[in-house]
């Protein structure tokens, strides 16, 4: 394995052994760029973000933007682990940037997101292939991300990397850092609920779920905790979004 970088060691020494490294590095790297940014690191087994953990979400964007990633299913965060490249979106509004996830970029800015940076951790390490770590800045204004920030927004990211790799699994048969991902979370849970009560693959189950927590502006864990716990039955997909 390749030897960090020595701002990566650094940032990593900072932390090791302390509780919460995850939420700790993701503060740290807020300060470090002078809190002009929200950051929000997201690990996920998947693209589609279905299976998830999201491991911090500091600053007053991090948290509309990270929870409507899981929701809607689409948006920066999803377009880079798919790509395996960071997506750095200046500014929003324009469309060309945002033609993969119309949705989000709509609702971004209803919570005064602007401008996005996407950065999925590329290292080669086992957990890469495992699962997806990206860490996510939102900003409140359009413009370019500097080289300076760029760097130390992956600095960050790859300290992450390093400290969740080197957390104590519960089994060594497990592989780099996939024991984090919630194997029975409950969005699978409802998705196997609403398949088995419609008949539906577990693709369109998913899709119907996300459908009706958009439509009833619903966060996605809170709509599939009322499906498994609460009885609740989606048998209609409501009518199609317009964005």
């Amino acid at each position: 394995m390749t030897a960090p970088r020595p701002e990566v060691a650094l940032i990593v020494s900072r932390h090791s052994g302390r509780p919460h490294p995850a939420r700790r590095v993701s503060a740290a790297c807020r300060v470090a760029l002078r809190d002009e940014y929200s950051v929000g690191l997201t690990l996920a087994a998947d693209a589609a973000l279905a299976q998830r953990v999201s491991l911090s979400a500091e600053g007053p964007l991090a948290g509309p933007g990270e929870s409507l990633q899981i929701t809607l299913g689409e948006g920066p965060c999803v377009q880079a682990m798919r790509q395996h490249l960071p997506l750095l979106v200046d500014d929003i509004d324009v469309l060309d940037e945002t033609s993969q996830w119309p949705v989000f970029a709509r609702r971004a800015r209803e919570h005064g997101i602007r401008a996005v940076y996407a950065l999925p951790v590329q290292g080669g390490s086992a957990s890469v292939q495992q699962a997806g770590l990206v860490l996510t800045l939102y900003r409140d204004r359009s413009g370019p991300l500097s080289r300076t920030d760029l760097e130390a927004a992956r600095h960050h990211a790859a300290a992450v990397d390093l400290l969740l790799l080197s957390a104590p699994a519960p089994s060594a048969q497990i592989p780099g850092y996939a024991w984090l991902l919630p194997a029975h979370a409950v969005i699978h849970q409802a998705v196997g609920v609403i398949a088995y009560r419609h008949s539906v693959p577990m693709g369109e189950a998913l899709a119907r779920l996300r459908s009706h927590a958009l439509a009833l502006d619903s966060p996605l864990p809170s709509l599939a905790h009322a499906v498994v716990h609460e009885d609740l039955d989606l048998p209609e997909p409501p009518g199609p979004h317009r964005p």
